[in-house]
């Protein structure tokens, strides 16, 4: 009999405890989420993969413009010149390498009906100042389009500030507003398909999308992609939907010149979270929010997101549950903050246990012990074994809804260059599952304890639910955003030259590039 040494000794007897009652439990509830997971997401794909049908249908049928409108009587010119006006509100932050990109695929839709693009910037000092200022030249005269300078907010987050700026600036006789963020990347026929819900539904509160994220390569961006990936679901319903990101978010004008439901005070008057502050008072007065099969749009990743940049949006996340309109609201977003952390941490809990059993097997097998000497069951490789399975099934309806997002957002957008999912690395997304679940819950209390965040070099307390002091100041923060990686300051009125120059560059060549079908 050989004599085992205490670290043996501690991995055998914490396998055996780990297929207790209550560690089998915690286990099989990590089987559970990744199937939940999984299921979700296989629903989603479905809804994706039904619009795809639809699409390609159409096509069969002669339509050729199918990735604009289903029904191709609809572009006939005596409809498109009766579509209601449109303001496309942009607040902007900073300038990055994807910008440029993202600004002409909002600019350059083809909608049938007036649209009106307004640029609103915190001050001229804002290197998008300067960069959005060239791009309008450049089709000057074939756009409706203007940059309006905000100012600092006082009251509220820079985004809302430059969101209610811009709704203040749009023309009287818009119907809709559409607020974008400048990381989004419209498919030509996205405003359309927004717009064609609406005039559908005249019930509709709110109409949202969802991004699709391009990782960079980075651990960083993968755990991005994973953090996102799970809300993905709440957004392909085909129709209603109890999600709204602030990133896509169309709404009838005249609730804001009206104020209804008091949105404009809910916003201005201490908010900090613009999707989350209408989803609250839509969910109070019982209102519509809806997202359409179409409403994906490619998110590429800094090419440079760095972890720790990663950890700055967690913080920005989580904070987003700190704040809060009324009692309910912030009974809801206490719901969601001890759900999110418990559902994490019980995630990442099997994993670890699972560990532990593996490691423990593969230690006595190699020291050559009996089972009488090292006191184990095989319940403990047993457990693993599902663990493995369930975490496989996750994985390939991920990969899955991934696939059929790729190739819709390859139908809507023709003309850009090609997505595929081969720069993936599915060995990376495992490991950021892992640790955007572990980051979660740590995080999330940090936020709850701190009440107050930094989001692009200001600095804002929260107090009761809403923002009662900010603080400005080149040096609160980094000089470049989370996602992005936009630079946040430069000299007066201009962005660093060569990052402008650098980003058309980049624009051009992928505008030119040939097409690759390696979905």
């Amino acid at each position: 009999m050989q004599a085992m040494d205490s670290l043996d000794s501690f991995l055998f007897s914490l396998s055996t405890r780990f297929c207790s009652p209550l560690a089998v439990f915690v286990q099989i509830q990590g089987w559970v989420i990744c199937l939940v997971l999984a299921v979700g997401w296989a629903c989603a794909a479905c809804v994706r993969n039904r619009e795809i049908k639809r699409i390609r249908d159409s096509m069969r049928r002669g339509n050729s413009f199918a990735f604009l409108c289903l029904d191709i009587n609809e572009l006939e010119h005596s409809r498109q010149v009766n579509l209601p006006r449109v303001s496309i509100v942009m607040p902007l932050k900073g300038f990055g390498e994807h910008n440029l990109h993202n600004w002409r695929s909002q600019i350059t839709s083809l909608y049938g009906g007036p649209l009106e693009f307004l640029f609103v910037v915190e001050s001229t000092e804002d290197p998008a100042y300067h960069a959005v200022s060239m791009l309008i030249s450049e089709f000057e005269g074939e756009l409706d389009a203007k940059i309006v300078v905000a100012g600092h907010s006082t009251t509220c987050s820079q985004k809302i500030h430059n969101q209610l700026v811009g709704v203040e600036n749009m023309h009287k006789d818009s119907k809709y507003v559409l607020f974008l963020d400048d990381d989004v990347r419209l498919h030509p026929g996205s405003i359309g398909a927004l717009t064609t819900e609406m005039l559908k539904n005249p019930e509709i509160f709110i109409q949202t999308g969802y991004p699709l994220d391009l990782p960079s390569g980075t651990l960083g961006s993968y755990c991005i992609y994973e953090y996102h990936m799970p809300c993905s679901m709440g957004f392909a319903t085909g129709g209603k939907t109890f999600f709204l990101w602030g990133g896509c978010m169309m709404m009838h004008a005249e609730d804001f010149r009206c104020d209804r439901f008091g949105l404009v005070s809910g916003l201005r008057d201490g908010g900090y979270s613009d999707d989350m502050t209408l989803a609250a008072i839509a969910g109070a007065h019982k209102q519509l929010i809806t997202s359409p099969p179409v409403a994906v749009f490619p998110h590429p990743l800094a090419s440079d997101l760095t972890f720790s940049r990663y950890w700055n949006y967690l913080r920005k996340q989580t904070f987003v549950l700190e704040s809060y309109t009324t009692k309910v609201n912030w009974i809801m977003n206490r719901a969601l903050f001890a759900s999110h952390c418990y559902l994490s941490w019980g995630f990442v809990a099997p994993y670890l246990m699972a560990t532990v059993h593996v490691s423990a097997a593969l230690r006595a097998y190699i020291k050559g012990y009996t089972v009488d000497e090292t006191n184990m069951t095989s319940w403990g490789l047993v457990l693993a074994g599902c663990l493995s399975f369930c975490t496989i099934c996750e994985l390939l309806s991920m990969w899955n809804l991934t696939r059929i997002e790729v190739q819709l957002c390859n139908i809507l957008s023709p003309e850009a260059p090609r997505l595929s999912l081969a720069s993936y690395n599915w060995g990376l997304v495992f490991i950021a599952i892992l640790v955007d679940n572990f980051l979660y819950t740590i995080c999330a209390i940090r936020s709850h304890f701190s009440q107050s965040i930094n989001w692009s070099g200001i600095r804002y307390h929260l107090r009761n639910g809403k923002i009662s002091k900010i603080d400005r100041g080149k040096e609160l923060g980094p000089n470049y955003s989370d996602l992005g990686g936009k630079n946040l300051y430069g000299r007066k009125g201009s962005p660093p030259k060569s990052m402008f120059v650098g980003s058309l560059a980049k624009s051009f060549v992928q505008w030119r590039q040939p097409k690759k079908y390696d979905v």
